[in-house]
């Protein structure tokens, strides 16, 4: 009776630990859920940053980042219609511009200019 007591809470031990585990691991890993859309004063400084950054440019979102040692993500669309990210630190200076990955698979803008 007892050997099957201490199996029946290692088991139960093991199972807890791994859920804990795991949940730590998605609140500390980041990955798409990490990156939100962020509105406020904060998020309307990092717009202007970026559009400051590509001249004529329309800021279309605003995230938390972490790629690149960077701490704001802002997608702008530039006049020719492409799309980049611009990537800035926590002062809101540039920490790089990178093309958009997710453009190409975006619908077409149709908003009124």
């Amino acid at each position: 009776m007892e050997r099957k007591r201490k199996v029946i809470i290692g088991a139960v031990s093991a199972f807890v630990l791994a859920g804990g585990g795991a949940a730590v691991a998605q609140a500390v890993g980041g990955g798409e859920e990490a990156e939100r859309s962020v509105t406020g004063a904060e998020a309307d400084r990092a717009s202007r940053a970026a559009v400051e950054l590509v001249p004529g440019g329309d800021a279309r979102a605003v995230e938390r980042d972490g790629e690149k040692g960077a701490v704001w993500e802002v997608e702008v669309k530039k006049p020719d219609g492409t799309v980049v990210d611009v990537r800035l630190s926590g002062s809101f200076e540039k920490v790089s511009i990178d093309s958009d990955s997710e453009s190409a698979d975006a619908e077409p803008d149709t908003r009124e200019k």
